[in-house]
């Protein structure tokens, strides 16, 4: 991995949570190259919700995975509250991920002998600043669901168990790709809501992998990429809740 410093730290901006610079990632060599990130900057404020538009194949889940420490770039930077993250070491970089990151996919990845208080529970045993699992079913809704098992839980309830799961460690920063991917869209508006009221209530900055461009009517900014690279950028003056967006 190269990961040159750029030449002045005032290209970063320190108020961010997450900066990227000159972020590339490239996949083979010669014909079957692929270059999935070409030279990606971008700032996540504090708090901020953020939804990434984009074909498959744009490099969006490729980005998340770099900025959540999942995988490394091949050249440029990240950068984690002005900290250099691409020059962590792997130790370091565990503890990045257990402790400030929440990661949400589009299938639910619990575990199907444990409840949902016990799946939650599997993160909040190694965090080191844990809500109390209860607690975090409660905030995505699911008080009354803490005793269930997976296969007695909606597709919809195990994604909010997933993300109450995520956010049980209290991460700085929550990555959800296509979340309400494999959800029809009332089931997936309540998903977006546990996501929203995460994102209000706890602060996270909080990015969002969708195919769905009316999802972007909930958030603070909206990216949108194409071959690896950003193509536009714009703010909503005006956010819509989740149960006023439909797809």
């Amino acid at each position: 991995m190269s990961c040159a410093s750029p030449s002045t730290t005032e290209a970063i901006d320190r108020n961010a949570t997450i900066s990227t610079r000159g972020l590339t990632k490239v996949y083979g060599t010669g014909p079957s190259e692929v270059r999935a990130l070409q030279g990606v900057d971008l700032d996540f404020a504090h708090g901020e919700l953020v939804v990434l538009l984009g074909p498959s194949g744009s490099g969006k889940s490729t980005l998340l995975n770099i900025i959540g420490g999942l995988d490394v770039p091949t050249s440029g930077q990240v950068y984690f509250q002005g900290g250099e993250l691409t020059a962590y070491s792997e130790a370091k970089l565990t503890r990045f991920r257990r402790d400030s990151v929440g990661f949400v996919f589009q299938f639910y990845n619990l575990i199907a002998s444990l409840t949902a208080e016990e799946n939650v529970a599997l993160v909040t045993e190694i965090a080191r600043d844990p809500m109390p699992p209860a607690e975090a079913l409660a905030l995505v809704g699911l008080a009354d669901r803490a005793r269930h098992f997976p296969a007695e839980l909606s597709g919809g309830e195990q994604q909010r168990v997933a993300i109450a799961r995520a956010i049980a460690k209290r991460p700085e920063v929550l990555l959800c790709d296509e979340p309400t991917g494999a959800l029809d869209s009332q089931t997936g508006i309540l998903v977006l809501e546990a996501i929203e009221r995460v994102n209000r209530e706890l602060g996270a900055t909080t990015a969002l992998i969708t195919h769905n461009m009316s999802i972007a009517a909930m958030a603070h900014r909206v990216i949108s990429m194409a071959d690896g690279r950003i193509v536009d950028t714009r703010v909503n003056e005006t956010r819509a809740a989740p149960r006023e967006i439909s797809w």
